[in-house]
């Protein structure tokens, strides 16, 4: 392991051959505790960034300061990811280009969140309603798909909208 710089007043030991960084729990949680107050929402809008995993970012690790097994938090983008934690002493492992991500995700100061039920229940949810939005997009057509998001949006913010959905769906039950 060296020494890499992975933000301004953050140098970490990392990885020379594959490119990993390891983020001890007390200098994290002090690095953490000099950053500016974020209040991110829960999971990003946008998890769309073109990442490609490291090769062994599947695999199961153990801590390189206590020698426990690490935990791995999902992180849901078009390719997803796992970051690691060691449950034991707190540290964290981030496999090439994931501090990068999380910085552009704006989750770089949180990391502990990722790893909380809450964070990845809504995860699961915004990557269910990407997977929705692009399978309807390729049944319908990217025309006819537009209208039927722009309906539904609009049915949303109407006081009677759940009378307008209730009519489409007499319509299709014949």
């Amino acid at each position: 392991m060296v020494s890499s710089p992975l933000s301004e007043g953050l140098t970490v030991p990392s990885c020379p051959s594959c490119e990993g960084s390891w983020l001890a729990a007390e200098l994290y949680q002090s690095w953490q505790q000099r950053q500016p107050p974020l209040e991110p929402e829960l999971v990003p809008p946008s998890i769309d960034i073109d990442y490609q995993p490291a090769p062994l970012d599947a695999r199961a690790a153990l801590c390189p300061d206590c020698g426990c097994y690490l935990s791995r938090a999902k992180v849901g983008l078009r390719t997803p990811f796992y970051v690691e934690r060691c449950g034991n002493c707190g540290g964290v492992w981030c496999d090439r280009g994931e501090w990068q991500v999380l910085t552009a995700l704006g989750l770089h100061t949180q990391i502990e969140k990722l790893f909380s039920s809450d964070w990845q229940l809504k995860s699961r949810e915004v990557d269910y309603a990407r997977r929705e939005r692009q399978a309807t997009i390729e049944k319908l057509g990217e025309a006819l798909a537009r209208q039927v998001f722009e309906l539904a949006e609009q049915l949303e913010n109407h006081p009677n909208g759940d009378f307008g959905v209730a009519y489409l769906m007499r319509r299709f039950e014949k």
